[in-house]
């Protein structure tokens, strides 16, 4: 397994024999996607063989250089990308294709390369759903929704949400235009549902009292030790049946999820998420059914590497 990061200027073409996966981004170094993937290939190598030359790398590359990676990727061997912060919406210029559901969140986070072109597809939404419901036990189109965020992952959220049924979604962001374009989007969607939106300074009051609220994180705020709670207020002014969803997974408790377990809020971190996005991404580019419970250990291997 390629534990290590490969600067996009390192890249090598693969062996004739290999098929190469990775997942992009930068900052890259905290991801522990190839242990997911490859424990998952393993297990599928058991009843076909062809999946044991199969590779998953991470590769950090700038958004500047995303234009002329692509093609080089593709030349190199590689069949299929994930792609992770900054990367999931300013990718969708450079794709041949998009497929209908990626289409309408506005953002990306996996690339197929298929017929000579990449074709781009999101399964952050699926995995999020999942996430939810298996975290907290309830389906995710009963909950109240709050969203931390405005970028690619927050699209994916909101989206999902949208699809699966839920009637109320809020949204907060520092950048106010981009909070705009990303509410404008949703209403256009679905006009009839409520979606708000506010500065993380200004929390309406309405949402203090919902038995059946969903705060989620879906900023970058956490990755960096000493990060700050990207929620401005204190959990203890919602209600406590409230949950608390962060999509960052290393580390496993991020201020924000700390905050919310001192209000004694039910909350949980990415990880489950990362696994069943994986699950969905790996599933498009084998056509196998790819086994859970491989990956989620796949995914405990790989946090307990990075802590030793």
């Amino acid at each position: 397994m390629r534990k290590s990061v490969i600067r996009s200027g390192d890249l090598i073409k693969l062996p004739e024999n290999k098929t190469g996966l990775a997942v992009i981004g930068y900052p890259i170094e905290h991801s522990i996607s190839p242990y997911l993937h490859h424990a998952a290939l393993r297990q599928l190598s058991k009843s076909k063989t062809i999946f044991s030359d199969w590779e998953y790398h991470k590769i950090e590359a700038r958004v500047d250089e995303l234009k002329t990676l692509l093609p080089r990727l593709a030349e190199l061997g590689y069949r299929g990308i994930n792609l992770t912060i900054p990367h999931k919406v300013e990718v969708l210029s450079l794709l041949d294709e998009i497929d209908p559901e990626a289409e309408s969140m506005g953002a990306v986070n996996t690339l197929s390369w298929q017929d000579n072109k990449w074709i781009g597809s999101n399964t952050d939404g699926y995995g999020f759903r999942r996430a939810v419901e298996a975290s907290f036990g309830r389906p995710l189109k009963e909950y109240c929704i709050l969203v931390l965020g405005a970028g690619g992952a927050a699209r994916a959220a909101a989206m999902k949400c949208l699809f699966v049924g839920c009637e109320e979604i809020w949204l907060t962001n520092r950048s106010q235009e981009r909070l705009g374009a990303l509410v404008s989007d949703l209403r256009k969607h679905e006009p009839d549902r409520v979606i708000g939106s506010f500065s993380p300074e200004n929390l309406p009051e309405i949402l203090l009292n919902k038995k059946n609220l969903l705060i989620v994180n879906s900023t970058s705020l956490g990755l960096k030790t000493g990060d700050p709670s990207p929620l401005v207020n204190s959990f203890s002014i919602f209600d406590r049946r409230s949950k608390v969803y962060d999509m960052i997974y290393n580390p496993p408790e991020t201020t924000f999820l700390q905050e919310a377990k001192e209000a004694n809020l039910e909350f949980a971190g990415g990880l489950s998420m990362l696994v069943y996005q994986a699950l969905k991404s790996l599933h498009l580019w084998t056509g196998e059914d790819i086994c859970e419970e491989a990956m989620f250990a796949g995914a405990k291997h790989g946090m307990s590497e990075i802590k030793s």
